[in-house]
């Protein structure tokens, strides 16, 4: 089978194909496959299997030389990382308002949890940093907006810590809690225009505020995701839950092994997974290490957490004998 890869333009062939082509090693020796670059093209020759490895590998670093203008190594080794954590077809992408952006499930656990989206109700997702759990929440209410399946969609996130104490920030109510909502502002710019967005924030079509600001409300028609749920409490969790009104959606995000609670609080996340875990329309995702998509090394920042966990938990059960 053969492929051919054209570029943009000169400076992408650039970035993408590294400095002395040295990008463009690591993906021929990886995933063994002839490619030939003649004059801004890509040709590549091979079995069915590398060249559609090879030629979604070119599509995710093109992506990533569109956004920032240079591809390093290490971007290179994330991208084959994820190619070969899975052999099978994943789902297609998810359909955003900017042409230039592709979303889409990138392991069986992001692809699992994309069509529990797309079945349920009220969804959570819950794994480590780096899983996407909120970037693919937004890209499926970025694109359930876009083909009129909800009116508006709602991001809401605990602020700075479960009690949501602000006070001691400078600025108004909206320059305290911006830094904290950013992470949601930055997956929104992924896949919507800035001015779009904020034509739609001005109309209250795209609406991103602290948890606490969801009190009294009821969210009609709407696609509402709560990030960073493993900060809530019990009753933040059931109040959010509660605002969910006819042909809404809800998805929920979280790490329950990083939460700012205070000690001897329990997460409002880990208290829904096993209160509401049987009721029909409710489904729990678990992601894993598997499922991450961030730079290589994150897989082994969080192995290293974990298994430090794990030996200190040991450690208190041994001393308890």
């Amino acid at each position: 089978m053969k492929e051919v890869i054209a570029f943009a333009n000169q400076k992408e062939a650039l970035a993408v194909l590294g400095s002395h082509d040295r990008n463009l090693r690591l993906i021929r020796e990886a995933l063994n496959v002839n490619i030939v670059v003649r004059n801004g093209v890509v040709r590549v020759d091979g079995t069915d299997e590398q060249v559609e490895q090879t030629s979604r590998a070119f599509q995710e670093l093109r992506q990533i030389a569109i956004q920032r203008d240079i591809v390093r190594s290490a971007d290179v080794e994330t991208v084959l990382d994820r190619l070969f954590s899975t052999s099978e077809e994943l789902g297609g992408s998810i359909e955003v308002f900017r042409h230039d952006t592709i979303v889409r499930p990138r392991s069986k656990g992001q692809e699992k949890y994309v069509e529990a989206m797309s079945k349920h109700d009220v969804s959570f997702a819950i794994g480590p940093a780096g899983t996407g759990k909120t970037y693919l929440a937004v890209a499926m209410a970025v694109s359930s907006l876009k083909r009129g399946l909800y009116r508006r969609i709602v991001l809401a996130r605990p602020a700075v810590e479960a009690g949501e104490r602000l006070g001691f920030l400078p600025g108004d109510p909206q320059e305290k809690v911006n830094p904290y909502l950013r992470p949601l502002y930055d997956a929104l710019a992924d896949m919507v225009d800035y001015q779009l967005i904020r034509r739609y924030m001005e109309r209250d079509i795209i609406e991103v505020a602290p948890l606490a600001f969801m009190r009294g409300r009821t969210l009609n028609r709407a696609f509402v995701i709560l990030d960073e749920a493993q900060n809530t409490t019990r009753l933040q969790m059931k109040m959010f839950l509660t605002r969910l009104g006819s042909h809404s959606k809800a998805v929920i995000t979280g790490d329950i092994t990083q939460t700012d609670l205070p000690d001897g609080e329990v997460s409002g996340l880990a208290h829904a997974r096993h209160l509401l875990k049987s009721i029909e329309g409710i489904h729990f995702c678990y992601l894993n290490r598997l499922d991450i998509v961030r730079h290589r090394l994150v897989q082994d920042i969080v192995d290293a957490y974990e298994n430090e966990s794990s030996s200190r938990h040991d450690g208190r059960r041994n001393d308890a004998k």
